[in-house]
């Protein structure tokens, strides 16, 4: 037997202590946690250097520096996290539905942790911290592989965040930091003792592990998000949440990478747009007519389903809504897509009509993230349709059971008459 399927063999006795640990055991250990992360962020931020500085020499792409940086501004916002996730309620043992088969024969459908949950993410240590503790909330384990230009602040996080949780009386298989990227393989092989998968990093990447492993899989590939300007959409909120969607963090998977343009809001909007955006060094790559308004590069077929993670956006003038939902549905990669639109209907259909998990009106498409709906952060975005969906929180991180209490009945007085359900809701 491998290490690692040793390994996660107690890791999955140790989820069956986690699921018995009351909700206030958790919310200490997150405390403990959150104190933990304040007192040793020198030490932190000193691992953090070090992979920067080995980024650096590495010469690795912008988007990943960016994501790989953990400074005062990203410990702040864990730590935020941290604490709106105490403050939420406890996700198990909670009723869904209460209902009577027939007397003394009670039917609960409660919420419980899913078990063992594998995390593979990318270079973000902040995703750490946030894939750590919402694993802990709601009662699961969690192993963690995260990308090796982040190994020395993911190990040192790690460490911090095992001992605070350990000490606060969590099992010590509450979480396991694997960091040779070679287990990876392994780990898929686990489909007995690890409950769930959920990759985070690049389509063909997610795609291996989808096709190399019996474990379900819960996530998203690529994050090819859209905004489409109609010809009611007013200039100065436009460019206002166009900007931000593409700009505010250029390397996460909710910015905007494709701008749709009815072709009567295009000459008023484009120029003002242009000038913010130059202002920004962001480049413009254009469909023919886009060009014919503004000065920018030629756009490609294949730039329309690109997700950049860069200072880059696609622009393209179409006629309609309809073009626009098409578009957006076999282009996109259905994570978040946003209409700017002052006409309801119009509004209404596209968030109808539109494949995604996100649907916006009105606003940036960066506010697709758990902790901006108040989720307590998320270990991830799912673009699938089953379990869970958009950012996932507390609630995806949770399945259910259904419990049955009874008093000697027997399905063969139902079956021969004897007996009858009467279905009712408690």
């Amino acid at each position: 037997m491998s290490n690692i399927n040793e390994i996660t063999r107690q890791i999955k006795t140790d989820s069956f202590q986690m699921s018995l640990l009351d909700g206030e055991v958790r919310n200490r250990a997150l405390a403990s946690i959150e104190k933990a992360l304040q007192e040793k962020k020198d030490l932190i931020f000193e691992a953090n250097d070090t992979d920067l500085k080995n980024a650096a020499a590495a010469k690795l792409a912008t988007p990943i520096v960016k994501r790989l940086k953990f400074d005062d501004q990203k410990l702040s916002d864990v730590i935020s996290g941290i604490q709106s996730l105490i403050t939420l309620k406890d996700p198990l043992w909670s009723d869904l539905l209460i209902r009577e088969l027939d007397s003394d024969l009670t039917l609960h459908k409660v919420t419980c942790p899913i078990g063992v949950i594998g995390v593979i993410f990318e270079s973000r240590p902040d995703a750490l911290i946030q894939i750590a503790t919402l694993c802990l909330k709601s009662g699961n384990c969690a192993i963690l592989k995260g990308g090796s230009e982040a190994a020395t602040t993911n190990k040192v996080l790690f460490e911090i965040i095992h001992e605070a949780g350990v000490t606060a009386g969590v099992p010590a298989g509450f979480l396991t930091l694997i960091e040779n990227r070679a287990e990876i393989d392994e780990l898929l092989t686990c489909h007995d003792t690890i409950d769930l998968l959920i990759p985070r990093g690049s389509n063909e990447f997610v795609q291996y592990i989808m096709s190399h492993s019996k474990i379900p899989v819960m996530g998203h590939a690529d994050g090819v998000c859209h905004i489409y300007a109609d010809e009611t959409a007013e200039i100065e909120k436009a460019v206002s949440i166009i900007v931000d969607s593409k700009t505010q963090y250029v390397a996460a998977c909710n910015t905007v990478e494709t701008l749709l343009v009815h072709r009567t809001a295009a000459a008023q909007l484009l120029p003002s747009l242009k000038n913010v955006l130059d202002e920004k060094m962001v480049a413009i790559r254009g469909c023919e007519e886009t060009r014919k308004i503004i000065e920018c590069e030629a756009a490609s077929e294949a730039d329309f389903g690109k997700e950049y993670l860069d200072y880059i956006l696609s622009v393209k003038i179409i006629d309609s809504l309809e073009e626009a939902i098409f578009h957006i549905n076999k282009y996109g990669s259905h994570h978040t897509d946003s209409i700017i639109t002052e006409n309801r209907d119009s509004a209404a259909k596209f968030m109808l009509l539109v494949d995604s998990a996100g649907v916006y009106h009105n606003c940036s498409t960066r506010f697709a993230d758990g902790y901006r709906y108040g989720l307590g952060a998320e270990v991830g975005i799912s673009t699938g349709k089953l379990h869970a969906r958009g950012p996932v929180g507390l609630e995806g991180l949770v399945t259910y059971k259904y419990k049955l209490y009874g008093n000697g009945q027997i399905v063969g007085d139902y079956a021969e008459g004897k007996k009858s359900f009467h279905f009712k809701d408690l």
